[in-house]
């Protein structure tokens, strides 16, 4: 038997992970022909077959799982190697990876990042908006391009906890009020108890099945009964379809000054205070560039929160220092 290629390995892996030529050629940035050829070439180099091909999908067989497993350590070995070199990088330069929210890149970083461009000139910044945190401990493989890159070497994210493998700080607290469109008849227009806006408003709300949010499990107990009138899937859409003058929604405060065409109809909800956090990998907390945007653009976002307060704080996991 000729010697494996580690390549090949990452073809049967992403094959194994999405479970198909398609979903896994998307994931690896090339057709789904050149799937199936790289496959192809090491169930004959090994001499068995790694994948049973069912109407569900591709599934894998006894000598699959055992290949699929060994490759999924080589990749973690890989990624550790990688992070471990990385964060002995003391240059103010190169490249940095940033993942966050739709809404806390809107709102709460623009003008950070601008800052932090003009003052560290040498590190070029790409943020990548997702609804769901990235893996910062992975690495994904563009095939046609020749190169890989980590998912994120920095997370910003709103959320009451994150994976205790991660360091980092909370910036502050992000507060949820009630909005609705000023002067749209029908809609209320000044602070009113929450009781009486599910009772009497007609509202906009998240997705009836999605429970993975704070936000998401308030709106499915508290609007069992109320009248809502649409869904959405986030907040930056919740704004669009609160300015049509359709219902009330929830929103976070830092999105007022973007949208002054909205007015609070509710105080502050304690229950949806939610912390927003920077955080990295441990193994690169001391690459200069990492170090530097925390400290810099953490400071800034800050800035425009609510201080934490001292029972959340001590729900932090260890600090970059």
């Amino acid at each position: 038997m000729t010697e494996l290629d580690w390549s090949d390995l990452r073809y049967a892996l992403a094959v194994g992970n999405t479970g198909g030529l398609a979903s896994a050629a998307r994931q690896l940035g090339v057709n789904h022909t050149t799937v199936l050829r790289r496959l192809d070439a090491l169930e004959a180099r090994l001499g068995a077959r790694l994948f049973e091909r069912a109407r569900t999908g591709y599934l894998p067989t006894e000598a699959g799982a055992l290949v699929l497993d060994q490759a999924r350590r080589m990749a973690d070995q890989a990624a550790e190697i990688e992070r471990r070199v990385a964060g002995r990088d003391r240059e103010l330069s190169g490249p940095l990876r940033v993942t966050t929210a739709f809404v806390v890149m809107e709102h709460l970083l623009p003008q950070p990042l601008a800052d932090f461009a003009r003052d560290y000139p040498g590190i070029e910044v790409e943020v990548v908006e997702n609804a769901f945190p990235a893996d910062l401990s992975r690495r994904h493989v563009d095939e046609s391009a020749g190169w890989s890159r980590r998912e994120a070497d920095v997370a910003l994210r709103l959320s009451a906890q994150v994976a205790e493998h991660l360091v980092g700080r909370p910036l502050g607290l992000s507060h949820c009020k009630v909005y609705a469109l000023r002067g749209a008849p029908g809609l209320p227009q000044t602070v009113q108890p929450i009781a009486h806006l599910l009772r009497d408003a007609p509202w906009v709300a998240f997705e009836r099945d999605n429970q993975g949010r704070v936000y998401d499990r308030w709106m499915h107990e508290h609007l069992a009964q109320a009248h809502v009138r649409l869904r959405v899937d986030m907040f930056n859409a919740a704004a669009a379809v609160l300015r049509t003058g359709v219902g009330v929604g929830l929103l976070p405060t830092f999105m007022e000054a973007r949208h002054p065409e909205l007015v609070a109809v509710s105080d502050i909800i304690p229950e949806l205070d939610v912390p927003v956090w920077m955080l990295t990998h441990p193994d690169l907390r001391q690459t200069a560039r990492v170090r530097a945007f925390m400290q810099h653009v953490g400071d800034r976002v800050g800035a425009r929160l609510t201080p934490m307060r001292s029972p959340a704080a001590l729900a932090a996991p260890p600090a970059v220092d």
